[in-house]
C-alpha cells in the first residue's frame, strides 16, 4: 500500500481578522477570559458576500498549483464540511462546477466535525490506490455563519477557512504511510447541532427563538474524549506503519483549543516543540484545521523534506482519525 501521497496542498482564510476584544461587543467576555481557556487570540471571519464554495475554491486552486496538477487530471473530489453551501445538493457539486472539473465523482463528507479532513484523506488514499485516481480533498468551514453569536461558550472558539490537498501516486510525493479512524456513536450528545434534521425539523418557532443556531457542547466531556481518542489513534497509526513515536519529527493535531493540544502533548510524552499549533491566530476552523496547520507549518519552516509527520483529529460523532506521512 505504498506510493500514495500528498502531491500538493493549499489554504485560504478570509481577510477579516476578529480579535478577542472584538467579541466583547457581542458577548460578556474579554481577551483574558478567552485566552486563558482556549489559547485563541484571533480568528478569521468570512465577508458577507463569501460562501463556503468561495473559500473552498481558493484553497483548491492553491493545492492544484502547488501539486502542478491541472483540473482535467482530477478523477474525484471530496469535500469535508459541516457548513455546506446549501442543504441539498452537496457542496462538492458546486465546487466541481466552479473549478471546471470533468464530470467526476464529487461528494461531501459531512457530519464528522473536525475530523473530516483526515477522514477524507484516508478515503482519498484508498481511492487512489484502488482506482489509480488523483483525488482532490478539501476541508472547509464557515462556522461564523451558522453559530449563535450570543453564546460566549461556543462563538469565540470558531473561525472560517479552507485547506486542500491533492492525493495520488507520484515519485517524490509526501507518502501517506498509514491511516486509522474510528467512531463512538454513544457520544453523539456531547457535541451536536440537533435542529434541522428529521428528528427536530426547522420551524418558524425555532427560527424566532434562535434555537436553530444552538450547538450542544459539553466542554468537559469533549475535552476528555478528544485527548483520549487522539492519543490512542496516534499510537495506533504509528503501530500500523511500524514506526515509533520517537521517530516523529512533527505532530499536527486538530486545532480545537490550546488546552487540548497541550493535554495530548503530555499524554503522548512529546516535547512541546514537536507539536505544531496555530490555534492562537485562527481558532477552531473545523475540517479546515489540519490542512491549514499543515500549510502554516511549511510556511514558517517547521516542515522539512524527509520529516515524519503525524496528523491527528477528532470531531462530533464522536469521530477520530490519524494519519502518518513521510514528507
Amino acid at each position: 500500500m505504498s506510493g500514495i501521497g500528498i502531491l500538493g496542498f493549499g489554504a485560504y482564510t478570509p481577510s477579516r481578522v476578529m480579535t478577542n476584544e472584538d467579541w466583547s461587543q457581542y458577548v460578556d467576555t474579554s481577551d483574558e477570559w478567552i485566552t486563558s481557556r482556549t489559547g485563541i487570540k484571533t480568528r478569521r471571519i468570512a465577508a458577507a458576500e463569501e460562501t463556503t464554495v468561495d473559500l473552498a475554491e481558493q484553497a483548491a486552486l492553491a493545492a492544484l498549483a502547488d501539486a502542478g496538477v491541472a483540473t482535467e487530471e482530477i478523477d474525484e473530489l471530496i469535500v469535508a464540511t459541516d457548513t455546506p453551501e446549501v442543504y441539498m445538493p452537496d457542496t462538492a457539486a458546486f465546487l466541481q462546477h466552479r473549478l471546471g472539473l470533468r464530470e467526476v465523482p464529487a461528494y461531501d463528507l459531512g457530519g464528522s466535525g473536525c475530523a473530516g479532513f483526515v477522514l477524507a484523506l484516508d478515503l482519498a488514499r484508498s481511492r487512489a490506490l484502488s482506482e489509480n485516481a488523483t483525488v482532490l480533498v478539501v476541508g472547509v468551514e464557515m462556522l461564523s455563519r451558522l453559530m449563535d453569536w450570543s453564546d460566549r461558550n461556543t462563538c469565540v472558539l470558531f473561525g472560517d477557512g479552507a485547506g486542500a490537498a491533492v492525493i495520488g501516486a507520484r515519485a517524490g510525493a509526501a507518502e501517506i504511510l498509514a491511516c486509522v479512524a474510528g467512531t463512538d456513536g454513544s457520544q453523539t450528545g456531547i457535541l451536536q447541532r440537533e435542529t434541522g434534521g428529521t428528528k427536530k425539523p426547522f420551524s418558524k418557532e425555532l427560527a424566532e427563538s434562535g434555537e436553530f443556531l444552538k450547538i450542544d457542547f459539553n466542554g468537559r466531556s469533549v475535552f476528555k474524549e478528544a485527548v483520549r481518542r487522539m492519543t490512542a489513534s496516534a499510537v495506533a497509526v504509528l503501530e500500523k506503519a511500524g514506526h515509533q513515536l520517537s521517530e516523529v519529527d512533527l505532530v499536527i493535531p486538530h486545532q480545537a483549543n490550546l488546552r487540548i493540544i497541550q493535554a495530548v502533548t503530555k499524554s503522548l510524552g512529546l516535547q512541546p516543540e514537536t507539536v505544531f499549533s496555530n490555534v492562537e491566530k485562527l481558532g477552531n476552523t473545523g475540517s479546515a484545521s489540519v490542512p491549514l496547520a499543515l500549510v502554516d507549518a511549511r510556511e514558517c519552516g517547521s516542515l522539512h523534506s524527509g520529516d515524519l509527520v503525524l496528523m491527528t483529529a477528532f470531531g462530533a460523532g464522536f469521530h477520530w482519525a490519524s494519519a502518518l506521512i513521510r514528507f
